[in-house]
């Protein structure tokens, strides 16, 4: 087995659930931000994608983050009579971003996280431990 190649992959799936989870906790901390003006366009959910690719300093396909792109959802609406942002009718238009859903995409990516994260330390004990039969 090769440990290099084991530690390089893993370390590409480290790098794509930090940035996926970046994206998350933008989408939550905009969740609730309304519009300055009832022209402007509210904040809209984004959406990370992944791309893979042959790595071949590893010779193996790795993950990358790809282009975020923007949920063309649905937008909710509040009723705000005294928002700057709303319409004659009182209405706001506010962001597309469901908190339960992104709650539950961080969990998901913390767990993607966290089995990288286990393979890069399971493969370093393996190595140490390697070393250490090869010294006696």
């Amino acid at each position: 087995m090769d440990f290099t190649k084991a530690i390089g992959i893993a370390a590409s799936g480290l790098k794509v659930q930090s940035g996926r989870m970046r994206v998350i906790s933008e989408n939550i901390a905009n969740a609730d931000s309304a519009p300055t003006s009832a022209t402007a366009e509210p904040y809209r959910r984004k959406i990370p994608t992944f791309t893979n690719h042959l790595d071949r300093t590893l010779d193996a396909t790795v993950v990358d983050l790809g282009r975020v792109r923007r949920d063309q959802g649905p937008l909710r609406s509040k009723q705000d009579p005294g928002n700057p942002a709303a319409d004659a009718n009182g209405m706001v238009r506010m962001p597309n971003v469901n908190v339960l859903v992104e709650t539950v995409d961080m969990r998901e990516a913390q767990r993607s996280y966290e089995a990288n994260l286990n393979m890069v330390t399971t493969a370093r004990r393996m190595i140490s431990r390697t070393l250490d039969i090869l010294k006696a």
